[in-house]
């Protein structure tokens, strides 16, 4: 197959599809999506980007099925969104039900399907695109490369790639849904291949992909330092109002946990696991780190405490992760309209040795936060060798949490 060009102007708006099923892997357990920045959740910002360009007619957000009642209900949510549906395992099952969902558009119309966390794309650029999409069959926009590209092997650099001809690509990609048909005709969007984006799928099928010239603002929030970046870029915009000198409101929680040495290994805590050392004893993983530090923002924000969230018992699956716990507190103090700033905490044991791993654990710990790694201090303590704890029977941890109203 190749793509065509196509002699009719672009329809009057195109359909866009909102992929916003992701897992937010390298958010250190935050929801991306759900990440407040001036006030609001991410994702209502990539839907006001689209919303405001005049090339787009409906949007249809895939979202996890968990995500649906919340995004469906949410105020921010634009008019012209006309509906929010189950995503897939994979990006092509949620491009695929987004098409679904606009099945009645015309033929020759225009699809395009755009990041969720990519909340700075300009109208300019969903217009090009749009506009090209209708000619051309399909677009996306691009950026040149421009840092030199190395090959390593076996961690030591193996050569210098040629980095002439190559290109990032960007959201919106935008295709005609002849052209999708005929593409989902030839691999079936349940089919065993995967694409790694919708151009991926064209290529695949000989389908020419033109290219648009894409923005370095359009920017795809990926590590939690990028939200920062965003809520700048939206004060630079005129979006969002500009930060307010002095600091913000804020309130404090103190929380603690223990737990005693089990049978098995490894050892959770504070984020992160340490083979050589016995598991804590406990219906979750054990990490009394990470559980102190649950408490102190359940009780920063008025929440109660851990035992609340996750009572232990059938409603508490066994072995739970205690980096699903912090990203379910988290969510809870976000959803009160307040933000993580800070964390101190203490680690009580006498074994294992614990100071070359503190700052592994502060690293962790600032991803969960989505916070920066300055504002979480971690340090360990033998109790002076006093206790059940300085007897070697167990670990304990105390902590400290501010929260307050994240900046506007």
């Amino acid at each position: 197959m190749s793509g065509q060009d196509h002699p009719v102007a672009p329809a009057a708006g195109a359909d866009v599809i909102v992929v916003a099923a992701g897992s937010s892997t390298r958010m250190g357990g935050l929801d991306k999506l759900a990440a407040l920045v001036g006030g609001r959740p991410l994702l209502a910002w990539t839907l006001d980007s689209l919303a405001s360009s005049t090339s787009v007619a409906r949007i249809v957000v895939v979202a996890a099925a968990a995500r649906i009642p919340e995004i469906a209900g949410a105020a921010w949510l634009p008019d012209c969104v006309s509906a929010v549906v189950a995503g897939g395992a994979r990006r092509q099952d949620s491009v695929a039900a987004g098409a679904d969902a606009l099945a009645d558009g015309p033929r020759d119309g225009v699809i395009l399907v755009h990041d969720g966390a990519r909340p700075l794309v300009s109208p300019d650029l969903v217009g090009a695109v749009a506009r090209a999409a209708a000619v051309h069959g399909a677009a996306i926009p691009v950026l040149p490369v421009v840092d030199t590209l190395k090959r390593v092997e076996g961690g030591c650099i193996a050569g210098t790639v040629e980095r002439s001809g190559l290109v990032a690509a960007q959201t919106p990609q935008g295709v005609r849904r002849d052209v999708l048909a005929a593409a989902y005709a030839a691999f079936p969007p349940a089919g065993h291949e995967t694409w790694t984006d919708e151009a991926a799928l064209l290529e695949a099928c000989r389908i020419g992909v033109h290219a648009v010239p894409g923005e370095s603002a359009n920017l795809k929030v990926t590590v939690p330092v990028d939200l920062r970046w965003v809520e700048s870029a939206l004060v630079h915009a005129g979006r969002i109002a500009s930060a307010t000198p002095g600091p913000p409101t804020v309130r404090v929680g103190i929380g603690d946990d223990g737990h005693p040495f089990g049978p098995g290994s490894p050892l959770a805590l504070g984020g992160i696991q340490i083979d050589a050392a016995p598991r804590l004893h406990g219906h979750s993983d054990g990490d009394v780190a990470l559980h102190a530090i649950c408490d102190a923002l359940l009780g920063a924000a008025g929440l109660g405490d851990l035992g609340r969230v996750f009572p232990p018992g059938p409603p508490t699956p066994v072995g739970i992760a205690s980096r699903e716990m912090v990203a379910e507190c988290v969510r809870r103090v976000r959803a009160e309209g307040l933000a993580p700033f800070s964390v101190d905490l203490t680690i009580i044991g006498a074994r294992p040795h614990l100071a070359a791993r503190l700052p592994e654990m502060r690293e962790a710990i600032a991803g969960l936060l989505a916070i920066p790694v300055d504002h979480v201090n971690v340090k360990a303590s033998t109790g002076n060798l006093a206790g059940w704890e300085g007897a070697g029977r167990g670990i304990s941890a105390r902590a400290v949490a501010v929260v307050g109203e994240p900046r506007r």
